[in-house]
């Protein structure tokens, strides 16, 4: 089975504050997003942290493991190695990758996409939306070298514009909303009261 790798190391600076502690239907974006990858059929189970890591907030769980990304100020692709290094130490065969932002991933959507990479063999799975793919994204063992050799502030799009012809898409409409201003959270908590 496919682990999950959570990235959630980043400073938030458009947002002014630790995204990571927003809080949606009563939990922290990043709590809903460790209980959605701990509902899912996928371990191990990582969680990457970095910058405001003093601030977090996390509930403890034995299922979870937690990874401080000293080098976070380089880009997403430092969380990235670290936590492929990790997968790799642990011989997991796939990895999914997703990050906190996105309210709206759920379980089977994470268990989904390990059943498609099964059945398609392919060595990507990757949600698309809005016209697009991208996270949550899912990584064969076969990619983690390239995953290793992403710098600065690459991310998981450097290897799909690698692979085209690898990718099997799954349909993710909500993939799309994700928080990176204040307007966009206000604009998430909006949507919630008319749901």
């Amino acid at each position: 089975m496919a682990g999950i790798i959570v990235l959630a190391a980043g400073k938030s600076e458009r947002l002014g504050q630790p995204k990571q502690n927003l809080i949606f239907r009563g939990k922290t974006l990043l709590q809903r997003a460790i209980d959605v990858a701990l509902d899912s059929d996928c371990r191990p189970i990582i969680i990457v942290l970095g910058a405001n890591v003093d601030q977090i907030i996390i509930q403890p769980n034995k299922k979870i493991t937690i990874l401080q990304n000293p080098g976070w100020p380089e880009g997403m692709a430092s969380s990235i190695r670290l936590a492929v290094s990790e997968m790799i130490e642990q011989r997991v065969d796939s990895t999914i990758m997703m990050l906190c932002d996105q309210p709206f991933v759920d379980a089977e959507l994470l268990t989904a996409m390990a059943k498609k990479q099964k059945d398609t063999g392919q060595p990507i799975i990757a949600c698309a939306y809005k016209g697009a793919v991208g996270v949550p994204v899912l990584f064969a063992k076969s990619l983690y070298p390239e995953l290793l050799l992403l710098q600065g502030r690459e991310g998981a799009r450097k290897i799909l514009q690698n692979h085209p012809g690898h990718i099997a898409p799954i349909p993710f409409e909500n993939g799309g909303i994700d928080i990176d201003t204040m307007e966009d959270y206000e604009g998430l908590i909006g949507r919630q009261s008319v749901n």
